[in-house]
Parts: C-alpha cells; structure tokens; sequence
C-alpha cells in the first residue's frame, strides 16, 4: 500500500520501519552474528534512489542497523523540519522508508564474519528491473563446481561464495 496509508492508518510513514525491527527482534537468538536490512520505494521518479540497505556485524547487530536508520532519519527531519508531516517529501528525501522491505538475521554456519558476508546482497543495475536484492540461509555444497562452470561461461566471480554464485 502507499505510504500515505499507513501515515492515515497508523499515524505514521514509518510503520514498515517500525514493524521490521519487530518482526527481526523475534528472530533475535544466541549465536546471530549480523543483520541487515533493504527497502525499496515503488513509483520513484528517474534520478531518485529507491534501494536503501543497511548491514552490521557489530555485537547486537539488530539493534545497531535500527540505531543507524534511526538516527538518519531524526536527522533528516530536524534538518528539514517540513519533512515531519508531508509523505511524499518522507519518501523522496529520507532513505530505508520505502514499501518494501527485506529484513535477515545471520546465523554464521559458514564464512567469515565480516560485514561483507551479511545478507541482504545487493546487486545493483541502471535497468530498475535488473536490480536484485537476495537473502538467506543456504550453504551450497557444489559452489567449487558452479564457481569452475561460471567462469567457463566466461564470468570472472569476485570469490567462492555460494551467495556470490547466487547472484
């Protein structure tokens, strides 16, 4: 639904906001090692972003990516106080407020923790139907035979990854 909706409804643009960070807490478990988050606006105008991602491995990763979102956004609204009630300047200037959204929990079961391995990926492209935004928890166990097929096809993969051969 637009975000005027939820700005009727709830009182707020941000109700996807607030519900991911929900929605991610009860995933919360020991042993998560990062998270990350990714939301697209719909209906933006060319030269507008519309993908905003956000990635941590810090020690309660959950809550240090919604730290960050929120802290920008506070930002974003004290430097522009008449962003506050007005939805459509929320959408076009203040990233991670968007339609859609991607949320992950990392639980590492392979890889290096860094924040380079924590999901969602990204893959970016000039056509907006060609971007691609993946998260999961998988571990392929033929990534050394489809990195070899990848590279006879003539792709020059930047590592052996099983989420780099996905993408």
């Amino acid at each position: 639904k637009p975000l005027e909706y939820y700005k009727e409804k709830y009182g707020t643009a941000f109700y996807g906001v607030n519900k991911m960070y929900l929605m991610m807490e009860k995933q919360h478990n020991r042993g998560q090692d990062g998270a990350g988050l990714a939301s697209i606006k719909l209906n933006t105008q060319p030269g507008d972003r519309y993908i905003s991602r956000i990635r941590s491995n810090a020690a309660q990763p959950i809550q240090d990516i919604f730290a960050q979102i929120n802290e920008r956004i506070n930002e974003e609204i004290k430097l522009h106080p008449e962003y506050a009630e007005d939805v459509a300047l929320q959408k076009k200037h203040i990233p991670y407020l968007g339609e859609l959204f991607l949320g992950h929990v990392r639980y590492g079961t392979f890889g290096k923790n860094s924040v380079e391995s924590v999901h969602p990926f990204l893959r970016q492209n000039n056509w907006m139907h060609r971007n691609l935004i993946v998260a999961g928890n998988f571990n392929m166990t033929n990534v050394h035979q489809l990195f070899n097929n990848l590279v006879e096809l003539g792709q020059h993969p930047k590592e052996k990854a099983d989420t780099v051969t996905v993408m």
